[in-house]
């Protein structure tokens, strides 16, 4: 009797065990794959492979418990492919604008005196360039006022044609007032824009600073 406990005891974890074994085979073979994409109108469509017209668009892949395990992104268009390259090219920039921030200044002072230096400098160019445009504005009175005497502006009978260079004269300092009026606004914009950037730079330079710190 004490032999045949033992040997009956071995019997059942022997066949225990193949069930147990037979069960995980058959586990095994039913742990399929599904995908998963949505068509153009919405819909969710799952299925054990990716129609060939939805192969470019994005799709997931599921086991058999529904869990994600895979996933595919749609393939970009040319257009969202150039909006990547733009947005890697600012990143690019502006992680060596930061370099050449932390480089180049030891303090925010440091970048407020660069600034006022060159802002001088603007508004140098900027004095002279408005008194030159007085200089022009005075000319070209005196020129109006010259040119009344002759035709097509004096409506006298015995008036003379106005002279040519008078008229060169003429339309010479009204072509230079224009161009200089541009120029003047010109550096208006640029004095503005650099004054603009000098101030994005501090900010940046205190935020890395900060991320510096916090380190």
């Amino acid at each position: 009797m004490s032999m045949l406990v033992p040997r009956m005891a071995l019997g059942l974890v022997l066949g225990l065990a193949g069930s147990l074994s037979g069960s995980v085979a058959v586990g095994a073979t039913n742990q399929t794959t599904t995908y998963k994409w949505v068509d153009e109108q919405g819909v969710v469509h799952y299925g054990d492979s990716v129609p060939p017209q939805y192969a470019e668009k994005e799709h997931k892949l599921l086991n058999g418990q529904g869990v994600e395990i895979g996933h595919t992104e749609a393939q970009k268009t040319p257009e969202q492919l150039a909006v990547d390259a733009q947005e890697h090219d600012a990143l690019v920039k502006q992680k060596q604008h930061d370099s050449f921030l932390l480089a180049t200044y030891t303090s925010v002072k440091d970048i407020e005196s660069l600034r006022d230096v060159r802002l001088d400098q603007l508004q140098g160019q900027r004095t002279a360039a408005e008194q030159y445009v007085e200089n022009l504005h005075s000319r070209l009175v005196a020129l109006q006022g010259r040119v009344k005497h002759f035709r097509p502006y004096n409506t006298r009978p015995d008036a003379r044609r106005m002279p040519d260079d008078l008229a060169e004269d003429l339309v010479h300092t009204l072509n230079e007032m224009s161009t200089q009026n541009n120029e003047l606004m010109a550096k208006n914009q640029e004095m503005a824009a650099m004054k603009d950037q000098f101030d994005l730079d501090i900010s940046r330079y205190r935020e890395l600073h900060g991320a510096h710190a916090n380190r």
